[in-house]
This record gives C-alpha cells, structure tokens and sequence, in this order.
C-alpha cells in the first residue's frame, strides 16, 4: 500500500513542502531515500523504539520512504513524526484518510513523546498558502504556529495522541490566539526607560536623532561613561514594530530556534549585543546549513557592538555590505540564501586602550601611537557607513544625585514617531524605502536640498575634515531627520551644522 504523508523543510527564512511517499509490500528490508542526512536516517531507530513503547509494529516488510523532491538534501530529526504516521497508515494500523489533509512534523523521544523543532511559523504559514486542513506539531511549538490564522494547530504531547487523533478516537481542539489582541497587549513592554538615565542629554539627543532617521551611531568615550546603558535604553524610543515587521522577525527568530517554548509572536523590537570574540559566521550568518546570524537575529531592531575595537577586523569587515544592502546573501554550490537584516547598529568604544584618551580629568597612559593604532582598528570604510560619532563624557557627581526627572521613553518616543509619520509620506511611492537613512545617492540629491550658506559651510567641512562623498551623502541625510524632528520642511542651517558636528572621528585629533 503506498501512503503519503507531508512534511516541511525550511531554506533561509521560507518553507517548502516534503511530500513523504511511504510504500509497504513483500520483502524484508528498511529504506529510506531521497537524500536524508544522518540525522533524518538515524529516525528509523528513534520511530521503531517510540512505536514499540505504544504496542504498534514496525512492519516486517520491505518497506520504502521517498522524501520528496528528491534532489534537495532534507536534514534535521524533525520528520520522525511524519515518517511514523506514513508507516503506520501504508502498513493498515491506522486509518489512512486523515493523514493527507495534515502538516505533520515533529521529533520523536524513545518512548514517543515529541520534542520541539524550529522553523514552525514558515512552515505554518506555508501549509496554509497550500490548503492544508491543519498542522500536527509538538505542543510546545503550538503557540508558535498559532499565530497563523485559518489552518488549525492540532498540538500533540505523544505520538500516541497522533495516532488516536488519526483515528477518530480523539478529539484534539485546534489551539487558537488572537494575534491582533496579544499583540496590543504586550507591544513595546520594555524594562529599560531613558527615565533611568541623568545627564548625558546630548547623547540621547543624538539617540533620538537616530530613532528618528534609522541612522547608525558610534559612541565613544572613556569606562563607565554610561555606553552601554544608552544602548540597551535604545529599542524603547524605537517606533513600535507593525503586525508586518512583527513576523518578519518572529520568522527569522523560528528559523534559528531562539523563541522560546510560551513565546509565539515578537511584540518588541530585538536588540542583540553579541561578544566581541564572535565569528564572522556567527555575525552575518551561514554554516553548512545556512542559519541566520546576529545581524539577520537584529533585523527591525538594534544591534549593539560593544568595545568595537576589540572585534576581529574581519568581522566587522563582513558587515560593510549588509549595512548598505540591508540582507546578507549567503551562497552555497548548489543554493544561495537571502536572510534580510535591515537593523540600526550602534557600537561603542573607548578612545585609547587605557580609555582615559580627551578625559576631562584623568591622564592617559598610552604611549606615542598607541591611540592612532587602536582607532585604526575600526576600519575607516565602516565608520565612513556611521552617520553619528557621538563623544559620551563622564557623569559629573551633581548630574548623578540630581532629584529632577529626566525624560522617559514614552515622550521621546513620541517625537520619533512624529518624524517617521513625515518620512512615511515622503517615501509613500517608494515602498522599499522607510526612513531616511535608506535613502539612495539620487533621492538625497532630489530630497535634502540645502540652501547657498548651508552649501558653504558644508564645503568648509568636507576641506576641513577631509570628508568622503559617502560622509557628504549622510551628513545631508542626518541633516534632514533633524529638519523633520523639529517639523521643518526645508533644512536649515543650524540642521546641518549639527549634523556635522556629528562626525567626531572625522576631526583632527580623532583620526588625524
């Protein structure tokens, strides 16, 4: 009896459809083809010992499973449970006319209980683009799929439910979430607020700049200056995510198996802030089964360096095309892999090793040169893709014991959001584009006109700090968000002198 059953295999952030072909008939022997990597082998074992612990059989007849298409590799142990199903219905021990109208995927333990897998929202909204009835997965992948409107999620503990569910001797309620209202209900909790953080008010100054714009940010100054927890203070000034880039994020989040088993749907913006001893793999992504990396991980959110200086130059060198191009592609002989990682990075680091380089109070103690080679370490084509250089001073005593409140997250965001709502209408034709910052060279040229005295004193920098055309294009692009922060239509002056001044490592003195 030949039975089909359906699976599904994720590539990059997509799922396809495996067509399970299983075939029972007169001989003795067990195979599996289709190009299975060990680990889909190794199932026959984990399904025979999960099947005996439940007094079914494993047939003792020739028995033949075709992974379809079978030209493309199928890896992982995630179709246990759809190979199982297929055995037991092409062999007669259950009834086979469910079986077909269900996604089935799921790893099977020793004694049948199924243990969860990634991928589930792709493959979730896959099925249901497919007219799948349904999608019988482990439990704790559930709340996951369920995100996923008009497909019931039939979530199962045991292989034994599976079966009985098959069968009609169990009745399985589809578990259900009202995405749209768990989505209102937990968008933009935050527990880090700017409420937190006294003085530094030109640093979040320049944060606010760089919500408002999607602009990269590098700040540097000396230990303890308060980096990092303006950094981490960041993704709650953000916009809140839209439905559209709430799953977008979950989906890549899924792929990667980083939502854990209560989470289903991303309601806050990421922020990722890996070691600086991380690979160049693990940041842009790839492996021999291409995964996302960090940079994909941070996609509509915010990804933290900190001690940039401190990363392999070779990392951070990998990032320069993601930054412009806003995906990574990862390229393999017989595949390429388009993960997106459109996130805003800020990094941050100290001026000289020591870190007490331009402190206003203590001596650095770094040699001659030392403080040239270790900014040198931080190549100037990606600081050339920085638009803030932001100087951060240390806190003095009676900014830190200050009783007055500082302003909190919620106003700030406000403004942010302001802005972005003038650059939605700005770029309404252009549905790729959504912030300033993503401005191509001939749009900045059509939409950031400046006037003649604006044009001298930007003419004046660039000779001055010896500016590249690149540094041109995201002065006048920081230029404009400050123009739509404080609601200008054309920019002004003092727009573009504060946008210039945003380029400290340019100066003579930084990187002279």
């Amino acid at each position: 009896m030949l039975i089909k059953t359906y699976g599904s295999a994720v590539q990059g952030v997509n799922a396809y459809t495996i067509t399970v072909e299983v075939s029972v008939s007169a001989g003795t022997k067990y195979f599996l083809v289709g190009l299975p990597d060990n680990a889909v082998k190794e199932g026959e074992q984990r399904i025979e010992a999960a099947l005996k612990h439940y007094n079914y059989k494993m047939p003792r007849q020739k028995v033949v499973i075709n992974l379809a298409p079978a030209d493309i590799r199928k890896e992982g142990s995630s179709y246990d449970l759809t190979i199982a199903m297929g055995i037991l219905a092409a062999s007669g021990q259950i009834a086979p006319d469910k079986v077909a109208q269900y996604m089935i995927m799921g790893e099977l333990s020793l004694d049948g209980e199924l243990r969860p897998i990634k991928g589930v929202l792709p493959i979730a909204i896959q099925a249901r683009k497919e007219g799948f009835k349904g999608f019988i997965l482990p439990v704790q992948n559930a709340n996951e799929a369920a995100i996923v409107n008009n497909l019931d999620i039939i979530p199962v503990r045991t292989i034994q439910e599976a079966i009985e569910f098959m069968d009609n001797r169990l009745e399985i309620d589809p578990m259900v979430v009202n995405t749209r209202e768990m989505f209102q209900n937990q968008a933009d909790q935050y527990a880090a607020d700017f409420a937190d953080v006294q003085g530094q008010e030109n640093i979040k100054r320049a944060l606010e700049i760089a919500a408002a714009g999607g602009h990269n940010l590098i700040m540097i100054g000396p230990p303890g200056a308060g980096k990092t927890m303006l950094a981490k203070r960041l993704p709650s000034i953000l916009p809140p995510l839209s439905m559209h880039e709430a799953l977008e994020t979950t989906k890549i989040h899924s792929v990667a198996g980083k939502l854990g088993e209560a989470s289903s749907l991303l309601t806050t913006r990421p922020y990722r802030s890996p070691h600086h001893t991380i690979s160049d793999v693990a940041l842009v992504g790839g492996g021999g089964v291409p995964q996302p990396g960090e940079i994909s991980l941070s996609h509509n959110g915010v990804l933290f360096l900190d001690e940039l200086p401190e990363f392999k130059r070779t990392v951070l060198e990998v990032m320069r095309q993601p930054l412009e191009e806003r995906r990574v592609t990862i390229s393999r002989a017989k595949t390429t892999i388009d993960f997106p990682a459109n996130f805003m990075l800020v990094a941050s680091m100290n001026p000289c090793p020591c870190g007490f380089y331009n402190h206003p109070e203590k001596d650095c103690v770094c040699g001659p040169g030392v403080v040239q080679r270790y900014l040198n370490k931080v190549s100037g084509p990606l600081l050339d893709r920085i638009d803030l250089h932001v100087e951060v001073t240390p806190v003095t005593f009676d900014e830190m014991t200050a009783t007055r409140k500082s302003e909190d997250s919620t106003t700030v965001r406000e403004r942010v959001v302001k802005a972005r709502v003038v650059q939605q209408d700005r770029f309404k034709d252009f549905p790729q584009i959504h912030s300033n910052a993503m401005m191509p060279s001939q749009m900045v040229k059509d939409i950031c006109n400046i006037n003649d005295a604006g044009r001298a004193l930007l003419k004046t920098a660039m000779e001055r700090l010896g500016l590249s055309a690149r540094a041109y294009d995201r002065i006048l692009k920081v230029s404009r968000t400050i123009a739509d922060l404080a609601d200008s239509p054309e920019i002004k002056i003092e727009h573009l002198a504060e946008a210039i001044q945003y380029r400290s490592l340019d100066r003579e003195g930084w990187a002279a």
